[in-house]
């Protein structure tokens, strides 16, 4: 089963708590501190496999989650970290977090990390100093990222073929190369896209999709189209199919224009060729007839004349695609080395930064450093909230809170956790 989009919710493992602990060895009866770190836990990581050609698998399977770092253990032993979750996807699949854009995958074996494990806690023997030598603090471990992704799988392709139903696009993909769509004499035989790559010569490929027939409307949603447009915004070159025995090739290539116009992104400013189909049996000055009346509205587009089944016309039409392709190639890589001259300005967000925000019964604190200490806090703990404290008071935070003269037991929470606080 194809399937090019789907949604699911992934989680990075949480990080491992550390431990309170004391050496408790014969002879020491006042052991120093020994309590172990947390490990950290696992990432998400998701790579790009050409083995993969759908998203079906993720419509099953809507929760995906890597594992939890392990606990500290006595005599400094550190939790065993998480292990990460790998998963593949097909070549040009994009993830999105909310609308926003976090990955694009376009090459075999690109890996992106999408959700992080949270840090594993520092067990007691990790905060002794000269001046704290039985440090009775273990931090608990942070939480992983937790995210809803969408997920798009848009085909990347040199050549995308266009046409309305039976246009002879499946053909032209069985013949070219050694894909196997299905075919036969009735629309809409092709309910999935197709890739195939075609051998022009030593050297010399092409990879080709077959993209499911567009009838008038399909940018708005109606038949098979809309779901499969999208397909044709990584293509480098359409090469746009057309039945010789319309009964208006204008029309017919109307149709196909105004959709590819109408769709979220204007397809018809990308490179395109006209291939009039199924000229077998025809004689040659019909054929011309049909090229000559298509000529009044291409806009100087080439055209050919093809037969799949006989082959004729089919080599020229090749040996075209592949100088098309090669000529975007080039222009797509002079603009990305000229635009790898300019630097890349990125502002960072500053880790020290807070906010005090005071509401009617309590008040919330946020910024990166302050929540990430926060969350690692085991309120349960008085040396843990003394820590927390202290914490505040380098930050300038308490300083900050005296003067906004809070009443006194006054609820402080931190970022949008809402069940531990601290009280003024």
């Amino acid at each position: 089963m194809f399937v090019d989009n789907a949604v699911v919710v992934v989680k990075a493992g949480d990080g491992g708590n550390g431990i309170i602990s004391f050496s408790s060895e014969r002879g020491t009866p006042r052991g120093g501190p020994d309590g172990g770190d947390g490990g950290n836990g696992g990432d998400i990581v998701f790579r790009a496999d050409y083995n993969q050609n759908t998203l079906a698998n993720f419509r099953f399977q809507k929760e995906l989650k890597a594992e939890d770092g392990k606990n500290g253990a006595k005599t400094n032993c550190h939790g065993r970290r998480g292990q990460k979750l790998e998963i593949a996807v097909p070549v040009g699949t994009q993830i999105t977090i909310n609308g926003n854009l976090v990955a694009d995958f376009v090459n075999e074996g690109q890996t992106e990390i999408i959700a992080r494990g949270g840090k594993g806690g520092y067990g007691n023997s990790h905060f002794t100093s000269s001046t704290r030598q039985a440090p009775k603090i273990a931090e608990k471990g942070e939480k992983g990222e937790e995210f809803e992704l969408s997920l798009e799988l848009k085909i990347i392709a040199d050549v995308g073929l266009v046409g309305l139903p039976n246009a002879g696009k499946s053909t032209l993909l069985a013949r070219s190369s050694s894909a196997k769509p299905k075919i036969a004499n009735y629309p809409f035989t092709t309910l999935n896209p197709h890739l195939g790559v075609v051998q022009i010569e030593k050297g010399k490929e092409l990879l080709m999709a077959d993209i499911p027939g567009l009838i008038d409307g399909a940018s708005e949603g109606k038949g098979l189209g809309d779901e499969f447009l999208r397909h044709v915004e990584r293509t480098q070159v359409i090469l746009h199919m057309i039945d010789v025995y319309s009964d208006d090739i204008v029309r017919d290539y109307q149709t196909i224009q105004k959709e590819l116009k109408n769709y979220k992104v204007d397809l018809t400013k990308k490179p395109q060729i006209i291939a009039i189909t199924k000229i077998e049996g025809l004689d040659t000055e019909m054929v011309e007839d049909q090229i000559k009346t298509l000529q009044k509205v291409t806009k100087k587009l080439p055209i050919f004349a093809i037969s799949s089944l006989s082959g004729d016309g089919l080599q020229k039409l090749l040996y075209a695609l592949h100088a098309e392709v090669q000529a975007h190639r080039d222009v797509h890589e002079a603009q990305v080395e000229e635009d790898g001259r300019l630097p890349v300005i990125t502002m960072k967000e500053n880790e020290d930064m807070w906010q005090v925000e005071v509401k009617k019964r309590y008040v919330v604190i946020t910024g990166r450093k302050i929540e990430r200490f926060a969350r690692r806090t085991d309120f349960a703990s008085e040396d843990g909230v003394r820590r927390l404290r202290d914490i505040m008071r380098k930050m300038g935070i308490a300083k900050n809170l005296e003067k906004k003269a809070l009443a006194m037991n006054t609820k402080i929470y931190f970022g949008d956790d809402r069940e531990d606080y601290i009280e003024y």
